[in-house]
């Protein structure tokens, strides 16, 4: 300040931003100081002194530069964000304000009449998280108090009712009968008086916690929680409404949030100078120095080629040669090909190594690592030999000869194996292959750029995470501290107790991964204003930074050129075509010619074999035509069939059967009674469709051939499919008949049954919309395909390096107490079981399961926990044993943040494609039409002819004036909603009733000025102003209803019909960002129609397939479930939907999996045991098409919803300043 001045001219100490962050940070030290002499440690300033760096770090000041730049849009985002949760906080806060409280209370005074020591109302364990909540008598809630479990004692279900209160004796378990009183069934009658769920975090008693709830469900981590204590209490109805809430608010909100920054990020980072993230960093300037240093200190100990001048003549006469020689085969083909394969067959040792193999095959594979690292050394030394100090020129040539110096060294000195997993790094030498797939290439060259580029956004995200960490355990430091259900204090492992574990939780909270589990914790610890921490972290790391990420995906795939296919892979196969002479096939006269130049050698057998296959050829030319070479064109039967597939009513009836078709598969369920009457009424109907199927498959093949021929039924691919499933359908069916009474073919009978739930497919061709999206989804099925190899190749790696940490470690023991069990033989002599947890290290293919469950952001907490406590084969786990585990999993977690948004890059730029085709096609059509539009007048109101008090009233209602007063009225409205609580006072109920009169008196009186003003039919043609009407006629039948007491026959609170007034500030928003929001998310509404389409189309067959697989799985004591619950199984067809949405969601699907792996026990006998390989197809397949894909599709509408909003909302302005 000396120095420079204070304030005043350019150069001044405050004329420079940075400076300002220093003055706070110092301002925030010194009141750390002050109140630290009252006794009170706030450590503001202690965990934002990192922040100085930023400052003195060139790149950092540029990207946060960059990302001050879009906080005037991200601003407007977040304006319509916290509207979108305040309105449904307002709704949930009208709807089921207090019904969480409920619990199932003793109807009876059992505690005296009997001296019972009971709960006065129903708990199914201490300290439970999960409480029994139930619905009230004049609720339609899914759980009543008649739905309480049984008592037990001693494990046994009791189920005696209570005995007279007189007769003395003891109610336990009685001697006699062997049987208990059944206190719980006492536990009847239903109202508030307990806690609220997880500690009292979640509830809607008032707005405050309605906005917690809120924002948690739009994160969707736990959503599916809070929709069933919701259901339980209130109606099943519950459900439209929360998967709107999580459509709006992550789906599209979210995602608008994402898109705003990335498009912004994109733009700055092409104006700004001197690329951020191209810039040098600390950690790249190190590498490249060590990499320079390592270089110089080989290059001195090769020698040179004036030591061989020195040394012997005939050795250096003959060395030249020999090296040439050397040099080209080392370059050659032959040498590379066989470096490959080695590479190939060494990454295959590695795959197979497994848990539990015989020491056969572990001899083997020691000696087949010996060989390669012998192979691999070798060729390291005849590179050396050939390209001396050049060879460290490439840094491939520096990550090899690391690798192969690791692998001699623990060969030579008979290590313990601790840098075998180091060996597992080879399989990125099989990178190299990509030279020869250029899509594969280019998509590898993106993921590269986008690291490259995304280093300073690291270290950015770095300092984020450890300001926050060390806000953290300033705030909640030792103090997650539960009590066991043995009574024990315990410490939560999602902790802030030091700066590692308090990062590590902020990191986890960035993922969304138990999120909800740390804020509940930190509020029943501090209080509820720990959740601004959260929506804090939330808010800035994971929709501002990370969608930074997506940005610089997306300029990277705009930066490189794509690559222009060589083939025409929509051009039909010549073979196939036997109309034209000179490409009919192989068969035809290629081999005339070699048939009469070899025609004198031949024997007359062979001569009379040609000629008579000539004559089939020229015979099968002559009827291409035909109809299986057998019905001409002018058949009457094959015209009749050709005219009747060509009637306007043909499609119709059949799409009608196949709707038909589908309602039957969505009626199936598996436990219907092979007996009952809906089995057989089903199964008619399934041979009925089957019939109508193969009839119209036979009329089509009669009309156009079935092979041969231009229009011939198998010349579309779509024809295909639906021959296809009605010829399984029709095997289905004679397999039925032939095997019926017989089990020995029940598997093959599954299968077919199987593939009816593929039958909606035969509706893609049929609907337009519909055909045209999945075409769309299919012209990036290769790109995608690229990035799933990518995807591929980096779980490959690190599950061979997972299965070389973790083999055979995933193991515990489960029992009662195992405080003194260390290893399995203590485990087993005290008669407890040993047990493996579902997600290992095993093998490569469970390894590839759980790292594809990390991947998708679910349960890779509890993952990171097993690692870290994993000490031994055969060994009982302790805590947090080896802490350097944390780097396996936090850098395959921040690896697949670059995958994923892979992803969103790949269809952005796909749907980019696709809309300037479609776009292309609108601009010819558009030119067609705009002649005839301009050739129509437009009317012209004339407000001249109007009375003077009308004019008044015309100027009023076209005023600036009118729409602020209305809004200031609007937003006094919701925010006086936002008032209303659960128990609040008789005074707050009449002030919002009276101001709930007093607006609606006012938005009647606008309506009405509105109409005589502009007319019923200019006013009516607005669409704002049907919304005003609309508005007002919900206001008044609010009130009716209030009046005339009805509202106990609605099944809703007719008051949150208020909130729909908060649509009307839409109108009255003047600013322009914001307007153009607005119209991103309308537009993105409107064409998010085939992408719902897509969504029904996929969740439709998963869902019957889904029944089909898993509707037998039922939860017992021996087989909890973590995932499958009352209210998301696959029971039914409409619950497979709504668990398949779950799943979609990323809410918990680990568990869902985890509960259909089963393994079949000896003696469960119902059992399936194909579930266990069938059940990780089923679902990867589904999260990759629903979360990766669809998802990811929405995000490239919106994105090209707001470019599109951008540019004519820049058009407007341009005309508007051209008219001024």
């Amino acid at each position: 300040m000396v120095a420079q001045g204070v304030y005043g001219h350019r150069g001044s100490y405050l004329a420079d931003k940075w400076n300002k962050i220093d003055i706070i940070v110092t301002c925030g030290e010194m009141l750390d100081s002050i109140v630290f002499a009252f006794g009170i440690r706030l450590g503001v300033g202690h965990a934002l002194k990192p922040m100085r760096l930023i400052s003195r770090i060139q790149s950092l000041r540029d990207l946060v530069s960059i990302l001050l730049d879009t906080l005037p849009m991200l601003g407007n985002v977040l304006i319509l964000y916290m509207f979108v949760i305040h309105i449904f906080g307002v709704i949930g806060v009208q709807l089921w304000g207090g019904e969480l409280h409920n619990r199932c209370f003793l109807g009876e005074d059992i505690l005296t009449k009997y001296n019972l020591s009971l709960s006065r109302y129903f708990v199914s364990a201490p300290g439970e998280r999960g409480p029994f909540l139930c619905s009230s008598e004049d609720l339609n809630g899914k759980r009543r108090c008649s739905d309480v479990p049984p008592y037990q004692e001693r494990g046994k279900v009791c189920t005696l009712p209570a005995p007279p209160a007189n007769k003395p004796g003891n109610w336990a378990v009685s001697a006699a009968s062997g049987d208990c009183v059944n206190w719980n069934r006492y536990y009847n009658i239903c109202r508030p008086g307990g806690p609220n769920p997880n500690m009292g975090a979640i509830n809607f008693d008032d707005i405050g916690h309605a906005w917690i709830a809120i924002f948690q469900v739009v994160t969707l981590e736990g959503w599916t929680d809070i929709l069933y204590y919701v259901m339980d209490t209130h109606s099943v109805w519950s459900l439209v409404l929360f998967i709107l809430i999580t459509i709006m608010g992550s789906f599209i909100l979210m995602n608008t949030c994402a898109v705003v920054i990335a498009t912004h990020f994109s733009e700055a980072m092409i104006k700004v100078s001197g690329d951020v993230c191209r810039s040098s960093t600390p950690l790249k300037v190190l590498c490249c120095k060590m990499i320079t240093s390592l270089y110089y200190r080989m290059s001195a100990m090769l020698p040179s080629s004036n030591c061989h001048r020195r040394g012997n003549a005939s050795l250096f006469g003959f060395w030249p040669p020999m090296r040439e020689r050397l040099k080209v085969h080392v370059e050659g083909n032959f040498f590379t090909r066989g470096i490959m394969l080695s590479i190939l067959l060494n990454i295959i040792t590695m795959a197979i190594d497994h848990h539990g193999q015989p020491w056969e095959l572990t001899l083997a594979l020691e000696v087949c690592d010996i060989f390669f690292s012998i192979i691999f050394a070798m060729e390291m030394i005849l590179k050396l030999l050939v390209y001396r100090k050049m060879y460290f020129a490439e840094r491939g040539n520096l990550f090899d000869f690391a690798i192969v110096m690791i692998s001699v060294w623990e060969v030579v000195s008979n290590s313990d194996g601790r840098l075998s997993v180091v060996r597992t790094f080879r399989v990125l030498r099989f990178g190299r292959l990509v030279h020869f797939l250029p899509y594969l290439k280019r998509q590898l060259m993106v993921l590269l750029r986008t690291m490259a580029e995304a280093s300073t956004l690291c270290w950015l995200m770095l300092f984020y995470v450890f300001i926050f960490g060390v806000m953290g355990m300033h705030l909640f430091g030792c103090k997650f501290v539960y009590i066991s259900q043995d009574g024990d204090p315990a410490e939560d492992r999602k902790n802030f107790d030091s700066l590692l574990w308090s990062m590590v939780t902020v990191f986890q909270v960035l993922t969304q991964e138990d999120w909800n589990m740390v804020l509940y914790n930190a509020m029943a610890s501090t209080s509820p204003w720990a959740a601004l921490y959260f929506v804090a972290i939330i808010m800035i790391g994971k929709n501002v930074l990370l969608n930074v990420l997506v940005g610089i995906v997306v300029e990277s795939f705009q930066s490189q050129p794509t690559i222009i296919p060589t083939d025409n892979t929509c051009r039909p196969s010549s073979t196939l075509n036997l109309e034209d002479g000179a490409t009919t096939s192989p068969h035809n006269n290629p081999t005339n010619r070699a048939g009469e130049v070899s025609a004198p050698t031949q024997t007359n057998w062979s001569d009379a074999c040609l000629n008579w296959i000539q004559r089939v050829l020229r015979w099968c030319k002559e009827r291409d035509n035909w109809a299986f070479y057998l019905l001409p064109p002018e058949n009457k039967f094959r015209r009749f069939c050709q005219e009747l597939i060509c009637h306007k009513m043909f499609d119709s009836a059949i799409m009608i059967f196949i709707l038909l078709s589908c309602i039957t598969i969505a009626l199936e369920r598996p436990d219907i009674s092979p007996d009952s009457m809906e089995r057989w009424i089903l199964d008619i109907l399934s041979y009925l469709l089957t019939f109508v199927f193969f009839v119209e498959m036979f009329v089509k093949v009669m009309a156009r051939g079935l092979i041969f021929g231009r229009n011939s039924y198998c010349q579309s691919s779509w024809n295909i499919l639906d021959g296809t499933l009605v010829i399984t359908s029709s095997i289905h069916i004679c397999f039925i008949i032939v095997t019926s009474g017989k089990t020995q073919m029940l598997s093959i009978l599954k299968v077919l049954r199987l593939l009816r739930a593929l039958r909606p497919l035969r509706m893609i061709k049929r609907t337009p919309k519909l055909k045209l999206a999945v075409e769309a989804l299919i012209a990036s099925v290769k790109p995608m395909g690229n990035i799933v190899l990518i995807c591929g190749v980096f779980f490959f790696f690190f599950g061979i390096l997972g299965v070389q940490l973790f083999k055979g470690k995933f193991f515990h023991c489960v029992g009662e107490d195992v405080s003194n069990i260390v290893n399995k033989s203590d485990c087993l002599a005290a008669n407890l079981r040993w047990v493996r947890k579902e997600y290992n290290f095993d093998n490569l293919l469970q390894a590839l399961v759980s790292l594809f469950v990390m991947y998708s952001k679910d349960g890779w907490v509890n993952l990171m926990y097993d690692g870290l406590d994993a000490v031994g084969v055969d060994e009982q786990p302790i805590r947090n044993y080896n802490q350097w585990m944390l780097i396996f999993f936090i850098f395959f977690m921040v690896m697949s943040f670059f995958l994923l948004d892979m992803f969103i890059g790949v269809m952005v730029e796909t749907f980019h494609q696709c809309q300037q085709t479609q776009k292309h096609g609108d601009d010819e059509i558009g030119r067609r039409i705009q002649p005839l539009q301009n050739n129509q007048n437009t009317h012209v109101i004339n407000y001249l002819h109007y009375s003077k008090v009308r004019r008044i009233i015309h100027k009023v209602c076209s005023s600036k004036s009118l729409d602020i007063f209305i809004s200031a009225i609007i937003i006094i409205n919701v925010f006086m909603m936002a008032f209303e609580h659960h128990d609040e006072p008789k005074y707050v109920t009449k002030l919002a009733e009276y101001t709930h009169y007093g607006f609606t008196l006012i938005m009647i009186t606008e309506v009405v000025l509105k109409i005589i003003a502009f007319g019923i039919i200019e006013f009516v043609k607005d669409s704002w102003n049907l919304l005003d009407i609309t508005i007002v006629i919900i206001s008044i039948s609010s009130i009716l209803l209030s009046i005339i007491e009805m509202v106990h026959l609605l099944p809703f609170n007719p008051s949150i019909l208020r909130v729909c007034r908060v649509l009307r500030l839409a109108q009255v928003l003047k600013a322009k960002k914001i307007r153009v929001l607005l119209k991103t998310i309308i537009k993105t509404l409107s064409q998010v129609g085939n992408i719902c389409l897509l969504f029904m189309f996929f969740f439709f067959i998963f869902a019957a397939l889904g029944v089909e697989l898993f509707g037998n799985l039922q939860c017992t004591p021996d087989y909890q479930c973590l995932g499958i619950h009352r209210h998301s199984n696959f029971r039914d067809f409409p619950m497979a939907l709504f668990t398949l949405y779950k799943v979609c969601t990323g809410d918990n699907w680990s568990g869902i999996l985890k509960d259909t792996m089963r393994e079949c026990r000896p003696d469960d006998l119902e059992c399936v045991s194909y579930l266990y390989w069938v059940s990780p197809i089923f679902f990867s397949c589904f999260v990759v098409v629903a979360q990766f894909v669809l998802a990811n599709l929405v995000v490239a509408a919106i994105m090209q919803a707001l470019h599109e909003s951008s540019e004519k909302q820049e058009e407007k302005s341009e005309m508007a300043a051209h008219r001024c």
